[in-house]
């Protein structure tokens, strides 16, 4: 069962730079320092999706990646979203901290 607004807005208070966008997505976008590192984090969301089997939309623009969850055959936001959102958000503070 999808989670309520107010569940969202609970799970969106504790994961950094995401929103709830027309009630059915969350979105975050990442900004990088070069074109290529927002690249090299798209493959590491590439295999944190592959693992989950959900899939987020992808937006490349240039330096910044915009990511776009949402679990469409449950009609809404679901536990899984909120996880791999957690698990980009990670991957992105290494990539950040790495370089």
């Amino acid at each position: 069962m999808p989670f309520t607004q107010e569940e969202i807005e609970a799970h969106l208070e504790k994961l950094e730079g995401w929103e709830l966008e027309e009630g059915r997505w969350i979105v975050r976008k990442y900004n990088f320092s070069s074109f290529m590192k927002g690249i090299a984090f798209v493959d590491e969301v590439a295999a944190i999706s592959e693992a989950f089997n959900h899939h987020p939309f992808i937006t490349i623009d240039y330096k910044t990646v915009t990511l776009r969850l949402t679990s469409w055959d449950d009609g809404g936001i679901m536990a899984v979203d909120i996880k791999e959102a957690q698990q980009y958000n990670e991957a992105f503070e290494k990539m950040r901290s790495s370089h």
